[in-house]
């Protein structure tokens, strides 16, 4: 089986905090490090009571330091949120004390609300568009670019591989023109997943980094030993999804029996079309949606989250998937 990879937001759980968010993320990365699991990627996210990983980059240091192997990176880091000399200094600096075990992966979102955006003392109006500008300064940082009047130190020189994110056709696009690997986030916005894909392999132009398309899928998995307690798991994850879409983001509430079923039908619609890419239930039901899905996208490699409130069962979701990718 293709590769997996472990995309942890570091879900404050109802009644924890984020010290204890750390501790479960680094748990679960060297977890995932014995399990097989190819990378560690943190997401920033800002003004989010249930995530932790806002200052993603500091959190990626601490769980490299805490990892031996396994690829450590952002999945992602939102660019209009930052000058990309900083990004450069801080990836560099991360690869300097771990190298060759850094990754980052760019986003063209905010990752936040309006509001909690324009408390970053970023430019909303132009900044979204000139990501693509952003991602190229970027790129010259790392490679000392004798364009840019001043360097990144760390970061000039170091290999820092670089991805592009995105949930529509745009980061395709992109990412096929830079020559760049593409992270699609199927995981929550599968909608135009099949022809985000088709887009990026079909124009895909080899770059110093990359000499043909490389795609990774996000996938949600609740595993479980048996299929009803995967399915009262997933309900964590689901409670989040509606109150995020209603206005009323929370931390990862526990899960609740019967959930799903007493949920309006538009609430119910939302949820099948957000969460379309997941497999639910006991081993061999996951393996069976997993290889399916992988049949019908062809990935080079599956980013897994798992969304769940206890972190026995989550590392248990985790320990599954890696057994069913080992038997091949």
């Amino acid at each position: 089986m293709i590769p997996l990879s472990i995309l942890d937001l570091s879900p404050i759980a109802e009644g924890s905090d984020a010290r204890t968010s750390f501790q479960r993320s680094l748990d679960l990365a060297q977890h995932g490090e014995r399990w097989g699991y190819n990378r560690f990627w943190l997401a920033e996210h800002h003004g989010m009571p249930g995530i932790a990983s806002a200052a993603t980059s500091v959190l990626i240091g601490h769980v490299a330091a805490g990892t031996s192997h396994i690829r450590v990176g952002a999945g992602g880091i939102m660019l209009p949120n930052h000058s990309p000399l900083v990004i450069a200094e801080q990836f560099g600096t991360l690869e300097a004390l771990h190298p060759g075990r850094i990754d980052l992966g760019l986003g063209r979102a905010p990752g936040s609300d309006q509001v909690t955006a324009r408390a970053l003392r970023r430019n909303l109006a132009s900044d979204a568009d000139e990501f693509p500008q952003d991602v190229v300064e970027l790129m010259d940082y790392f490679a000392g670019s004798s364009r840019r009047s001043v360097q990144a130190v760390p970061g000039a020189g170091l290999d820092v591989p670089l991805w592009i994110l995105g949930s529509s056709l745009f980061g395709a696009q992109l990412a096929a023109h830079l020559g760049l690997p593409y992270a699609f986030a199927s995981h929550f916005a599968p909608q135009m997943m099949m022809q985000a894909i088709d887009m990026y392999r079909s124009n895909f132009r080899p770059s110093t980094q990359l000499d043909k398309p490389y795609v990774m899928l996000g996938f949600n998995v609740f595993a479980a030993d048996t299929d009803e307690e995967a399915h009262l798991l997933a309900t964590s994850m689901q409670q989040a999804f509606i109150n995020l879409r209603t206005g009323r983001p929370t931390k990862l509430k526990p899960p609740v029996s019967g959930y799903l079923e007493a949920l309006d039908l538009p609430e119910r619609m939302m949820l099948d079309s957000v969460l379309s890419c997941s497999a639910i239930g006991s081993p061999a039901t996951v393996s069976h949606q997993l290889r399916a899905f992988i049949d019908k996208t062809q990935p080079d490699e599956l980013m897994i989250t798992s969304q769940i409130y206890d972190h026995a069962a989550r590392l248990r979701a985790y320990e599954i998937t890696a057994d069913i990718r080992r038997a091949g």
